[in-house]
Protein backbone atom coordinates (compact mmCIF):
# COMPACT_ATOMS: atom_id res chain seq x y z
CA UNK A 1 0.00 0.00 0.00
CA UNK A 2 1.02 3.61 -0.49
CA UNK A 3 2.48 5.46 2.46
CA UNK A 4 -0.05 7.75 4.16
CA UNK A 5 0.15 11.50 3.81
CA UNK A 6 0.79 12.72 7.36
CA UNK A 7 0.39 16.46 7.85
CA UNK A 8 0.19 18.75 10.85
CA UNK A 9 -2.01 21.84 11.01
CA UNK A 10 0.31 24.81 10.65
CA UNK A 11 -1.65 27.99 10.03
CA UNK A 12 -3.52 29.82 12.79
CA UNK A 13 -6.71 29.57 10.78
CA UNK A 14 -6.42 25.79 10.32
CA UNK A 15 -5.64 25.13 13.98
CA UNK A 16 -8.64 27.22 15.01
CA UNK A 17 -11.09 25.43 12.74
CA UNK A 18 -9.88 21.84 12.37
CA UNK A 19 -8.22 19.62 14.95
CA UNK A 20 -8.11 16.48 12.83
CA UNK A 21 -9.08 15.27 9.40
CA UNK A 22 -8.89 11.71 8.09
CA UNK A 23 -9.43 10.93 4.43
CA UNK A 24 -9.85 7.28 3.37
CA UNK A 25 -7.55 5.95 6.12
CA UNK A 26 -6.90 2.20 6.20
CA UNK A 27 -4.81 -0.01 8.48
CA UNK A 28 -4.03 -3.68 7.87
CA UNK A 29 -2.64 -6.24 10.34
CA UNK A 30 -1.60 -9.69 9.11
CA UNK A 31 -3.75 -9.33 6.01
CA UNK A 32 -6.83 -8.20 7.95
CA UNK A 33 -8.17 -4.67 7.41
CA UNK A 34 -8.69 -3.21 10.90
CA UNK A 35 -9.62 0.18 9.42
CA UNK A 36 -11.21 0.52 5.97
CA UNK A 37 -11.28 3.88 4.20
CA UNK A 38 -12.19 5.84 7.33
CA UNK A 39 -12.92 9.54 6.77
CA UNK A 40 -13.57 11.83 9.72
CA UNK A 41 -13.29 15.54 10.50
CA UNK A 42 -13.34 17.06 13.99
CA UNK A 43 -13.37 20.80 14.58
CA UNK A 44 -11.59 22.62 17.37
CA UNK A 45 -13.72 22.51 20.51
CA UNK A 46 -15.84 19.52 19.45
CA UNK A 47 -16.28 16.57 21.79
CA UNK A 48 -16.55 13.34 19.78
CA UNK A 49 -16.97 9.85 21.23
CA UNK A 50 -16.19 6.62 19.38
CA UNK A 51 -18.26 3.54 20.13
CA UNK A 52 -17.87 0.04 18.77
CA UNK A 53 -17.48 -3.58 19.75
CA UNK A 54 -14.06 -4.92 20.69
CA UNK A 55 -12.00 -5.25 17.52
CA UNK A 56 -13.98 -2.58 15.66
CA UNK A 57 -10.84 -0.45 15.22
CA UNK A 58 -11.37 2.26 17.86
CA UNK A 59 -8.03 1.93 19.62
CA UNK A 60 -6.13 1.54 16.35
CA UNK A 61 -7.68 4.77 15.08
CA UNK A 62 -6.84 6.56 18.32
CA UNK A 63 -3.24 5.35 18.16
CA UNK A 64 -2.93 6.71 14.62
CA UNK A 65 -4.27 10.07 15.78
CA UNK A 66 -1.79 10.05 18.67
CA UNK A 67 1.15 9.27 16.36
CA UNK A 68 1.73 5.89 18.03
CA UNK A 69 0.82 3.96 14.89
CA UNK A 70 0.76 4.69 11.18
CA UNK A 71 -1.95 4.20 8.59
CA UNK A 72 -1.21 2.04 5.56
CA UNK A 73 -3.05 4.34 3.20
CA UNK A 74 -5.06 7.54 3.21
CA UNK A 75 -4.45 11.03 4.51
CA UNK A 76 -4.03 11.85 8.21
CA UNK A 77 -4.07 15.50 9.19
CA UNK A 78 -3.76 16.20 12.92
CA UNK A 79 -3.14 19.34 14.96
CA UNK A 80 0.46 19.38 16.15
CA UNK A 81 -0.41 19.96 19.83
CA UNK A 82 -1.86 16.63 21.03
CA UNK A 83 -2.17 14.90 24.38
CA UNK A 84 -3.34 11.40 25.28
CA UNK A 85 -4.91 10.00 28.44
CA UNK A 86 -4.95 6.21 28.59
CA UNK A 87 -7.02 3.77 30.64
CA UNK A 88 -4.07 3.45 33.03
CA UNK A 89 -2.66 6.73 34.41
CA UNK A 90 0.93 5.69 33.56
CA UNK A 91 2.52 7.75 36.33
CA UNK A 92 6.22 7.33 37.15
CA UNK A 93 6.42 5.93 40.72
CA UNK A 94 9.85 7.47 41.42
CA UNK A 95 8.66 11.02 40.68
CA UNK A 96 6.44 13.19 42.83
CA UNK A 97 2.94 14.02 41.65
CA UNK A 98 3.80 17.51 40.38
CA UNK A 99 6.86 16.13 38.56
CA UNK A 100 4.62 13.63 36.77
CA UNK A 101 2.48 16.50 35.49
CA UNK A 102 5.41 18.17 33.71
CA UNK A 103 7.48 15.06 33.06
CA UNK A 104 9.79 15.51 30.09
CA UNK A 105 10.16 19.23 30.63
CA UNK A 106 13.74 20.42 30.16
CA UNK A 107 13.73 22.57 33.31
CA UNK A 108 11.62 20.78 35.87
CA UNK A 109 11.72 23.39 38.63
CA UNK A 110 10.88 26.19 36.20
CA UNK A 111 7.81 24.19 35.16
CA UNK A 112 6.59 23.63 38.73
CA UNK A 113 4.20 26.65 38.77
CA UNK A 114 2.49 25.27 35.66
CA UNK A 115 2.23 21.84 37.30
CA UNK A 116 0.70 23.31 40.45
CA UNK A 117 -1.80 25.34 38.41
CA UNK A 118 -2.84 22.20 36.51
CA UNK A 119 -3.18 20.21 39.73
CA UNK A 120 -5.32 22.99 41.18
CA UNK A 121 -7.66 22.65 38.21
CA UNK A 122 -8.20 18.96 38.96
CA UNK A 123 -8.43 19.51 42.74
CA UNK A 124 -5.15 17.90 43.74
CA UNK A 125 -2.96 20.77 44.93
CA UNK A 126 -2.63 19.09 48.34
CA UNK A 127 -1.09 16.02 46.68
CA UNK A 128 1.53 17.90 44.66
CA UNK A 129 4.53 16.76 46.71
CA UNK A 130 3.21 13.25 47.31
CA UNK A 131 4.06 10.03 45.50
CA UNK A 132 1.86 8.24 42.96
CA UNK A 133 1.47 5.19 45.24
CA UNK A 134 -0.47 7.34 47.73
CA UNK A 135 -3.17 8.21 45.19
CA UNK A 136 -6.50 6.50 44.63
CA UNK A 137 -7.40 5.35 41.13
CA UNK A 138 -9.52 8.44 40.52
CA UNK A 139 -6.80 10.75 41.83
CA UNK A 140 -4.16 9.13 39.64
CA UNK A 141 -6.38 9.58 36.59
CA UNK A 142 -6.88 13.25 37.52
CA UNK A 143 -3.09 13.64 37.54
CA UNK A 144 -3.01 12.09 34.07
CA UNK A 145 -5.60 14.68 32.94
CA UNK A 146 -3.54 17.49 34.45
CA UNK A 147 -0.46 16.19 32.61
CA UNK A 148 -2.38 16.16 29.34
CA UNK A 149 -3.88 19.63 29.72
CA UNK A 150 -0.76 21.42 31.00
CA UNK A 151 0.49 21.20 27.41
CA UNK A 152 -2.55 23.15 26.16
CA UNK A 153 -3.39 20.63 23.42
CA UNK A 154 -5.53 21.46 20.42
CA UNK A 155 -6.54 17.77 20.42
CA UNK A 156 -7.12 15.68 23.55
CA UNK A 157 -7.34 11.91 23.01
CA UNK A 158 -8.99 9.81 25.73
CA UNK A 159 -8.63 6.02 25.53
CA UNK A 160 -11.26 4.61 27.92
CA UNK A 161 -9.90 6.73 30.80
CA UNK A 162 -12.80 5.90 33.17
CA UNK A 163 -13.01 2.14 32.56
CA UNK A 164 -11.11 1.08 35.69
CA UNK A 165 -12.94 3.45 38.06
CA UNK A 166 -15.89 2.72 40.32
CA UNK A 167 -19.31 4.10 39.38
CA UNK A 168 -19.28 7.11 41.73
CA UNK A 169 -15.75 8.13 40.74
CA UNK A 170 -16.71 7.81 37.07
CA UNK A 171 -19.55 10.30 37.51
CA UNK A 172 -17.20 12.76 39.19
CA UNK A 173 -14.69 12.29 36.38
CA UNK A 174 -17.38 13.00 33.77
CA UNK A 175 -18.10 16.31 35.49
CA UNK A 176 -14.39 17.14 35.71
CA UNK A 177 -13.67 16.32 32.07
CA UNK A 178 -16.67 18.38 30.94
CA UNK A 179 -15.50 21.35 33.01
CA UNK A 180 -11.90 21.13 31.78
CA UNK A 181 -13.08 20.78 28.18
CA UNK A 182 -15.15 23.95 28.48
CA UNK A 183 -12.23 25.80 30.08
CA UNK A 184 -9.51 24.74 27.60
CA UNK A 185 -11.64 24.17 24.45
CA UNK A 186 -9.58 21.43 22.80
CA UNK A 187 -11.16 19.01 20.40
CA UNK A 188 -11.72 15.77 22.32
CA UNK A 189 -11.90 12.25 20.92
CA UNK A 190 -13.05 9.74 23.53
CA UNK A 191 -12.89 5.98 22.92
CA UNK A 192 -15.44 4.23 25.11
CA UNK A 193 -17.62 1.12 25.38
CA UNK A 194 -20.15 2.99 27.55
CA UNK A 195 -23.10 4.37 25.58
CA UNK A 196 -24.37 6.55 28.44
CA UNK A 197 -20.90 8.01 28.91
CA UNK A 198 -20.85 9.01 25.25
CA UNK A 199 -24.34 10.52 25.41
CA UNK A 200 -23.63 12.55 28.55
CA UNK A 201 -20.38 14.06 27.26
CA UNK A 202 -20.45 14.31 23.48
CA UNK A 203 -21.36 16.70 20.68
CA UNK A 204 -21.13 13.78 18.24
CA UNK A 205 -20.97 10.01 18.56
CA UNK A 206 -19.18 7.97 15.89
CA UNK A 207 -19.91 4.24 15.68
CA UNK A 208 -17.23 1.97 14.24
CA UNK A 209 -18.21 -1.43 12.89
CA UNK A 210 -15.68 -3.85 11.41
CA UNK A 211 -13.26 -1.03 10.71
CA UNK A 212 -15.76 1.33 9.08
CA UNK A 213 -17.81 4.26 10.36
CA UNK A 214 -21.40 2.99 10.37
CA UNK A 215 -22.92 6.07 12.03
CA UNK A 216 -21.98 9.65 12.89
CA UNK A 217 -24.67 11.04 15.18
CA UNK A 218 -25.02 14.63 16.37
CA UNK A 219 -26.05 14.92 20.04
CA UNK A 220 -27.96 18.18 19.97
CA UNK A 221 -29.98 18.25 23.18
CA UNK A 222 -28.89 20.60 26.00
CA UNK A 223 -26.35 19.97 28.74
CA UNK A 224 -26.33 18.98 31.56
CA UNK A 225 -27.87 15.67 30.49
CA UNK A 226 -29.40 12.81 32.39
CA UNK A 227 -29.69 9.15 31.46
CA UNK A 228 -33.43 9.44 32.11
CA UNK A 229 -33.97 12.27 29.59
CA UNK A 230 -36.35 11.21 26.83
CA UNK A 231 -33.81 12.35 24.22
CA UNK A 232 -31.08 10.30 25.91
CA UNK A 233 -33.28 7.21 26.02
CA UNK A 234 -34.16 7.57 22.33
CA UNK A 235 -30.53 8.06 21.37
CA UNK A 236 -29.44 5.09 23.47
CA UNK A 237 -31.97 2.92 21.64
CA UNK A 238 -30.68 4.13 18.28
CA UNK A 239 -27.04 3.51 19.22
CA UNK A 240 -27.80 0.04 20.56
CA UNK A 241 -29.39 -0.79 17.22
CA UNK A 242 -26.32 0.55 15.39
CA UNK A 243 -24.16 -1.69 17.57
CA UNK A 244 -26.36 -4.71 16.88
CA UNK A 245 -27.52 -5.05 20.48
CA UNK A 246 -31.14 -6.07 21.12
CA UNK A 247 -33.15 -4.18 23.72
CA UNK A 248 -33.36 -7.11 26.12
CA UNK A 249 -29.56 -7.71 26.02
CA UNK A 250 -27.22 -6.19 28.65
CA UNK A 251 -26.03 -2.75 27.55
CA UNK A 252 -22.47 -3.53 28.56
CA UNK A 253 -22.27 -5.76 25.49
CA UNK A 254 -21.74 -2.56 23.50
Amino acid sequence: MNSPDIAFARSVRDERETALELDSVSRVFDGRAVLKDVSLKVKRGEFVSMLGASGAGKTTLLRILAGLDQADSGRVRVAGARSVVFQEPRLVPAKRVWENVVIGHDRLNAAKPSALAALDEVGLTRNADGWPKTLSGGEAQRVALARALVREPKLLLLDEPFAALDALTRIRMYELVARLWRAHTPAVVLVTHDIDEAILLSDRIVVLSQGEISADVVVDFPRPRSRSDEAAIALRTRLLAELGVTQDAPQKAA
